[in-house]
């Protein structure tokens, strides 16, 4: 009769391995601690793998950051892509700034955002990570600018406005709420700020 327990083993992992929940685990530790802050006896000891199992499974950590960022945006991108379908420029502002606000301050999850806190302090060694998010927060920033320059050419903004500008401001906020969400700010302080934001918003 096959041994199962000693086949568990030596694989490396429990029989009851479950890829999604460990990339699930590793992703908050990113997001916590950041790409170069997260070691790999924290992420191992997360994921309930050892360093063996996870290069056999996800490969070497940078594969690893990459897989828990793809997954990381799946849940939060929806937000942005239905912030962007807002009638008017400033109601995408308000459910983008809004959302990011909760999202970033979630009792369940760590405290700011994992885009933002991955490359915080990456130093040479991570700069193809951090080339990464800079791209991936660029992106971003370039469909905001689209959705703000369709409304320029609808009369929602007025003529004069630059929509880089505005982009450029609308996501240096955003940015900055994730530091202060991680940094331990409140959900109602960044609302206020998201308040301030909608005071000077042009119209």
């Amino acid at each position: 009769m096959k041994d199962t327990s000693a086949s568990a083993r030596k694989s490396g992992r429990p029989r009851t391995f479950d890829a999604e929940t460990a990339l699930d685990k590793a992703m908050k530790v990113f997001w916590e601690k950041g790409y170069e802050g997260s070691s790999l006896p924290e992420l191992t000891e997360a994921m309930g793998m050892n360093r063996p199992s996870l290069y056999a499974v996800f490969g070497n950590k940078e594969n690893l950051f990459r897989m828990a960022l793809e997954r990381y945006g799946a849940t939060h991108d929806p937000l942005f892509n239905a912030a962007l379908e807002q009638p008017t420029a400033r109601a995408v502002v308000e459910h983008f700034l809004r959302g990011n606000a909760d999202a970033q301050t979630e009792a369940e999850n760590p405290h700011g955002c994992l885009v933002i806190n991955g490359a915080l302090a990456c130093s040479d060694d991570a700069l193809p990570i951090r080339h990464s998010l800079i791209e991936r927060r660029a992106a971003s920033e370039a469909r905001l600018r689209a959705r703000l320059e369709r409304a320029k050419v609808d009369g929602d903004l007025p003529a004069g406005s630059c929509s880089g500008q505005l982009a450029r401001y609308v996501m240096t906020v955003s940015n900055g709420m994730a530091v202060q969400a991680a940094a331990g700010a409140t959900r109602k302080q960044l609302q206020e700020v998201v308040d301030q934001v909608l005071r000077g918003w042009p119209s």
